[in-house]
């Protein structure tokens, strides 16, 4: 999942970046209310993070330009400002949930996977054959067995699952897993690939390889579409 944060304060980006990288997630920052909105035309974001006192253009501006578009992407926003009118203002033109700064970091990685999750429509569990995913914890299991699956490895299954038999090219895996700034080659999905591959072949579940056009994680015999 793709993540956009639009924050003026490096240090809090910085750490914002890091941390939800470290839970497998593709993070870009904005420094301004400008970038945020020249990235939100050009890229698919599952969550915007916004902070409303961005420079150049206003983080209110940001989401009011955002929701005029019909855009419904995710809308966390973080705030410093004074008072609750800017918060309430915010959920009143189409932000989904607001956290006042300081927070907590663990507290805004559980809200960030509850609003990924909810855009998503999808239930708190995914099955796939013997193969099932926490999507609230981010934790795989095959017959209740955790798989030990790294921050890249799960970014990839959550991209596989969420289209389950269907093909996903190398480009829209590179798009997903990484953020401005990072570089990941065709062959490094190769071997993401073929690492999550082997961890969830004791459970009989197959990722299939279309030379040329990418991967499929195929959808178990008899289950509806």
């Amino acid at each position: 999942m793709r993540i956009l944060i639009a924050e003026d304060d490096a240090i809090i980006a910085d750490g914002l970046s890091r941390s939800l990288r470290k839970g497998g997630y593709a993070v870009d920052w904005a420094a301004d209310g400008m970038a945020a909105e020249a990235a939100l035309q050009t890229v698919a974001y599952d969550l915007l993070i916004l902070d409303l006192g961005l420079p150049r253009l206003s983080g209110l501006d940001v989401l009011k330009r955002l929701r005029g578009r019909g855009d419904k992407t995710p809308v966390l926003i973080l705030t410093a400002l004074d008072g609750a009118c800017h918060c309430v203002k915010g959920l009143d033109l189409g932000a989904d949930d607001y956290m006042a700064k300081p927070f907590d970091l663990a507290e805004l990685e559980a809200r960030v996977r509850a609003l990924t999750r909810r855009s998503a429509g999808t239930t708190p569990t995914i099955r796939c054959g013997s193969l099932c995913y926490d999507q609230i914890g981010r934790v795989a299991t095959i017959d209740d067995q955790p798989l030990d699956l790294s921050a890249r490895e799960i970014g990839l299954l959550e991209i596989l699952l969420a289209r389950m038999g269907r093909l996903v090219s190398k480009d829209q895996l590179v798009d997903q897993l990484c953020g401005w700034g990072e570089e990941v080659s065709h062959n490094a999905i190769e071997v993401y690939v073929h690492r999550l591959r082997k961890k969830l072949e004791c459970g009989g579940v197959r990722i299939t390889t279309v030379r040329g056009l990418g991967y499929c994680l195929e959808r178990p015999a008899g289950e509806r579409r």
